[in-house]
């Protein structure tokens, strides 16, 4: 009989492990099976750093740049390095800075220094990821040569509404249309509305090899080239330091360059479809 009892006790013991709560057993799971942080160079034993509880998170990104869609291949792998998965919403330029600055999306994929300067409840990633330059691209027709903001003050100008370098680029000047898109920006300037379109010199390039346009060239160089950092917003302050820990260690080791090749190759690909 005693054994009897003893083998019932140890049946309900065994019932209870199994029916521990899911939400106890996920949170036993910090990692991906593939990485150990107990010998990684990613967060060392030495290291302060932790990971924080909440292990998915979601961002925005501005819809309809080139720039912004090689950030959403390459920041989700960046994150999933150090165990944490985020998704990525596309937004318009004003409606993404929105949604971050309230704190209804965790932040926004990439955006220039000053992005900072006016959403204080945004925390910048130090380290810089990538970049973008502000090129002036015209109907080469006209053959104007642009090469410097004073110059702009003369032409009729088009940008995409919310996009920060190229606001502040166009900061007081008066003749300047705003647009939804690269390709309606392009659109407008083969059709004689405006003189001159500003964007990122590779988001220009594909949108324009997409629309077929070869009358529309960029300007020698660009009028600035500005690094793109990640922000979070004020709540998550705590992913700031792993984040940048680990872009600075894919710098390091030449696997930020071969990560960001491959996917600018694969946001080209796509465009040329």
């Amino acid at each position: 009989m005693k054994v009897i009892f003893s083998l019932y006790f140890l049946l309900i013991g065994i019932c209870f492990i199994l029916m521990v709560s899911p939400n106890v057993l996920a949170h036993s799971i910090v990692t991906p099976t593939n990485i150990s942080y107990e010998n990684s160079a990613i967060i060392p034993k030495h290291s302060s750093l932790v990971l924080p509880k909440t292990l998915h998170y979601n961002f925005a990104s501005i819809e309809l740049l080139i720039e912004q869609e090689v950030g959403r291949i390459v920041l989700p792998q960046i994150y999933k390095n150090i165990g944490i998965d985020i998704t990525i919403t596309p937004l318009p330029a004003k409606r993404a800075e929105l949604l971050a600055s309230i704190g209804q999306s965790d932040g926004e994929i990439m955006r220039i220094w000053s992005y900072a300067d006016e959403n204080k409840e945004m925390i910048r990633v130090p380290t810089p990821y990538y970049s973008l330059q502000t090129m002036p691209f015209s109907l080469a027709s006209k053959h104007l040569n642009i090469v410097s903001k004073d110059d702009l003050k003369k032409y009729k100008l088009a940008k995409i509404r919310g996009v920060k370098h190229t606001d502040n680029i166009t900061n007081g000047l008066s003749n300047v249309v705003e647009m939804n898109s690269t390709e309606n920006m392009f659109k407008i300037l083969q059709s004689g509305l405006v003189d001159v379109a500003l964007t990122n010199t590779i988001d220009g390039q594909l949108i324009l090899k997409r629309l077929g346009y070869q009358n529309i060239i960029p300007a020698k160089k660009p009028l600035a080239v500005f690094p793109l950092y990640h922000y979070i917003h004020q709540k998550n302050k705590n992913l700031v330091a792993l984040i940048n820990q680990e872009i600075m260690r894919l710098q390091q080791s030449g696997e930020l360059e071969t990560l960001i090749a491959l996917a600018e190759k694969q946001v080209i690909s796509l465009n040329h479809q």
